[in-house]
């Protein structure tokens, strides 16, 4: 999972070498960060039942193929159709390896707390998010011919983890077979590829919904720096390159990863209110570093406890969003649910980072960040204000 992810956050140090280059505008870039994110939704809705049928192994290996193929793909790109077409493939292959491999891991360790499961999953994903632009920042920085460089080491990683996934044997990998339809007739064909995601128990909605939504809000803040942090750093904080831009996101990421290990005992609810307060204080913070451009060291000051805020705030709000997903179902079942869960958070680096480019583009991008934080501040104090209202769902028995 952690290699596996590592290419779909490469890209975000490298934007500005790409507007440079190509002559992009803001918007341009978040059209090209949300091809990614369109990828890995419709792998969520029409691959989602691949890990179920075929087992998770296989569709782990073919997962990693892909996004190893598309980070190939990405390093020889000349222009942007092509960089978007590599992208897509990142994105498809995202949603094959982190279903996939979060199924993997509950396999592997049957009976345990899912509490604890859920933080190892989502710690070694959010690490592997981190590598990416750590790594491809800091080959962009000193290494010649960057938008090509900058890819070797995450494509051959890829090759290594897929070699390895063929040397892995003795865990239970086996799919089922799907008996609604007959295989054999073409409605049976059609029905294995059509979405059928699974809804939350229906005395257990809000929970899920409340779960999802700080999702959204986690995922829209990581986009926010994922696709444009590059080209407002260079405005607000002294340093600037694919090196600083680049391991901002990966420190994100990597608090984040330590947030998350260092919760992974606490309630659900804890965590889920704690990430919502985290969620509307970074919002707070970046606007006061916008506000404070003129005044270069508190800029810098502000802009890194945004970032710590927004690492606690996405760390918990996976821990939170995976554990609620984990107490709601069984191993067997949780593929779905944890699919539907994924396309709620998904959509929250799509919608408001596209909103984001769009006011970039009309009112300047100071101005459309202003906006961003204030309507993120407020969906996730909603978000935190009924949580604390709804009560938390007991520990399945079998996990105490």
């Amino acid at each position: 999972m952690c290699v596996g992810v590592m290419g779909t956050a490469l890209a975000s140090p490298l934007y500005p070498l790409y507007q440079q280059a190509w002559g992009l505008k803001p918007s341009d870039i978040t059209h090209l960060f949300v091809v990614y994110m369109f990828g890995a939704l419709t792998s969520l809705l029409f691959l989602g039942r691949l890990t179920q049928r075929h087992g998770f192994l296989a569709i782990l290996r073919t997962g990693l193929a892909l996004m190893t193929a598309g980070v190939v793909l990405s390093a020889l790109a000349w222009n942007v159709p092509v960089f978007m077409l590599a992208r897509l493939m990142i994105g498809l292959a995202s949603g094959m390896i982190t279903t996939s491999a979060s199924i993997g891991m509950v396999q592997a360790r049957p009976g345990r707390d899912p509490r604890r499961t859920a933080a190892l999953t989502t710690v070694a994903m959010t690490l592997g998010f981190g590598l990416g632009p750590l790594v491809g920042g800091l080959m962009a920085q000193w290494v010649p011919h960057p938008l090509v460089t900058a890819y070797v080491p995450t494509a051959a990683m890829g090759l290594l983890a897929v070699y390895a996934l063929h040397q892995l044997r003795g865990l239970p990998t086996g799919g089922t077979r799907d008996d609604a339809l007959p295989p054999g007739t073409w409605r049976g064909v059609i029905a294995q590829w059509m979405p059928r995601l699974t809804p939350p128990p229906r005395l257990r909605r809000r929970q899920f919904w409340l779960a999802s939504m700080g999702a959204f809000s986690a995922f829209g803040m990581f986009s926010l720096y994922s696709s444009l942090a590059p080209s407002f750093m260079q405005e607000i904080v002294p340093w600037h390159g694919p090196a600083v831009s680049g391991l901002s996101i990966a420190m994100i990421l990597f608090l984040s990863s330590a947030f998350q290990f260092m919760v992974r005992n606490w309630r659900t609810k804890r965590v889920a209110l704690a990430s919502g307060c985290a969620l509307v204080l970074c919002n707070l913070l970046l606007m006061a570093t916008t506000l404070t451009g003129a005044t270069l060291t508190g800029a810098t000051l502000v802009f890194g406890a945004a970032v710590i805020a927004t690492a606690f705030g996405h760390g918990l709000a996976n821990v939170a969003g995976m554990g609620v997903v984990a107490k709601l179902t069984t191993p067997e079942e949780r593929g779905g649910l944890l699919s539907s869960y994924l396309i709620v958070g998904y959509l929250g680096t799509i919608v408001p980072i596209l909103g984001m480019g769009w006011l970039s583009d009309h009112v300047g991008l100071n101005r459309g960040l202003l906006v961003f934080c204030g309507a993120m501040a407020l969906l996730s104090a909603v978000v935190t204000a009924l949580g604390m209202r709804t009560a938390e769902i007991p520990v399945p028995q079998q996990h105490l």
